[in-house]
C-alpha cells in the first residue's frame, strides 16, 4: 500500500504522541506501508517546522530526523506534475504527489479543500483517524 501524509500531519506526529498522526508515522518506520514524500514536501517541512506558532512545539533535531528518515526511507519524488485540482493552489504539490507516487490514499486534515476531494484519481483522500482505523492502529501499538 502507498500512502501520501499532507506536511500537517507529518508535524502532528512530533507534537502529540499516541494520536492518529503519530500512530500512522510509527506504522510506517515499522513498514506497515510505503511512504510517498517529494523534494517539495522536504522543503515545505522545513519551512514549516519554523512558523513561531510551530516552533514552541516542535524541536528542530526532532524535525531534522523526520526529514532524514524521509529521505532514507520514504519514495521521494524529484520532480512533480504541475496540476490545478484543490481550490487552494498550495495543496496542489500534494495530490501531485499522491498521483504520480501511485498512492492508494492521501492523509490530511485540511477538511475544507483536500478532504472535500474524497478521491483525485485513484486516490482516496482520508481523515488521519480514518486511515489508523483502516489500518487498525491504536494508541497502545
Amino acid at each position: 500500500m502507498r500512502v501520501v501524509l499532507d506536511t500537517g500531519i507529518l508535524l502532528a506526529a512530533l507534537i502529540t504522541s499516541g494520536t492518529p498522526p503519530d500512530l500512522i508515522y510509527r506504522a510506517w518506520r515499522r513498514k506497515a506501508f510505503e511512504l510517498i514524500t517529494s523534494q517539495w514536501q522536504l522543503e515545505e517541512l522545513r519551512r514549516a517546522s519554523r512558523y513561531p506558532r510551530l516552533r514552541r512545539y516542535l524541536k528542530p533535531v526532532e524535525v531534522g530526523t523526520l526529514v532524514n528518515g524521509l529521505q532514507r526511507q520514504a519514495i521521494v519524488l524529484a520532480q512533480l506534475p504541475k496540476l490545478e485540482l484543490s481550490p487552494d493552489p498550495d495543496d496542489n504539490p500534494i495530490l501531485a504527489a499522491a498521483i504520480a507516487g501511485m498512492a492508494d490514499f492521501l492523509v490530511t486534515g485540511d477538511k475544507r479543500d483536500l478532504l472535500s476531494l474524497g478521491r483525485v484519481e485513484t486516490v482516496q483522500v482520508l481523515t488521519a483517524r480514518a486511515f489508523a482505523d483502516l489500518m487498525g492502529l491504536r494508541a497502545a501499538d
